[in-house]
């Protein structure tokens, strides 16, 4: 019997290229956004796209929609 061996991971910068090549690159932030209800209700539409695409979420719909699925997304009831 032949062994199969997989070519060794190319990595660039710490990342595993085939890895990001087939899945696609995305990399989570380091931070949790620390935003207030009233926060998200006052943030600009171009705040919202900029935090929401940061994440890798939808920046989709009118701004209501975008403040609404923000505030479902990153605020926990207490």
């Amino acid at each position: 019997m032949e062994s199969v061996s997989e070519p060794a991971p190319k990595v660039s910068h710490g990342i595993n290229v085939y890895a990001r090549e087939r899945c696609g690159y995305f990399q989570m932030p380091l931070h949790y956004p620390r935003y207030t209800n009233s926060d998200y209700e006052s943030m600009p539409e171009w705040k919202l796209d900029c935090l929401l695409s940061e994440y890798g979420l939808p920046v989709t719909g009118s701004v209501n929609q975008k403040r609404n699925f923000a505030m479902g997304a990153f605020l926990w009831p207490y």
